[in-house]
């Protein structure tokens, strides 16, 4: 399932914020070289061009469209796909990470361990942000997380409905 792909200008964004060496940047949003720390799997990832590094949204969407994303409207769903509004809706890590992710929820798939804990309370916050509910499985996943990670804190700003 895909919406609309997140803007070139979006994953530009979402990959030159989270550099830790700065790629060069070319026309039609071509970015070359550069270096990122994938949390997903916690590998470094030195690019030879910016298709070497993905943008993965928290929340997947197709997990959001079963979640319930597929009752509103495309400008919501386009808002979504490209929502810049906090720093864990889209995260870049890398392809082979995101790949196994695909559209799995934390019942199905997890992080490694050193980015559990964050991972989790980024999904929460992605799903209370834009008020989508969690499955049974879903929530024994968060809740077992939660039992391990006693110091998360989970922060969002809501988006309007």
């Amino acid at each position: 399932m895909i919406w609309a792909d997140p803007s070139c200008d979006t994953r530009k964004k979402v990959i030159l914020s989270e550099t830790k060496l700065a790629p060069e940047t070319g026309a039609r949003c071509a970015l070359s070289g550069g270096r990122w720390f994938s949390e997903y799997d916690q590998v470094w990832v030195t690019a030879a061009s910016s298709l070497d590094f993905d943008v993965d949204h928290m929340v997947p969407l197709a997990e959001a469209w079963d979640s319930g994303a597929s009752a509103w409207t495309a400008a919501r769903r386009e808002a979504y796909a490209n929502d810049q509004g906090t720093p864990t809706s889209l995260i870049a890590v890398s392809g082979s990470s995101n790949r196994s992710k695909s559209d799995k929820d934390p019942a199905d798939w997890l992080p490694v361990d050193a980015f559990r804990c964050e991972y989790a309370t980024a999904w929460v916050a992605t799903k209370l942000r834009w008020q989508l509910p969690a499955d049974p499985a879903e929530r024994d996943a968060l809740t077992h997380l939660a039992e391990v990670c006693p110091n998360a804190t989970v922060t969002y700003e809501q988006v309007p409905q």
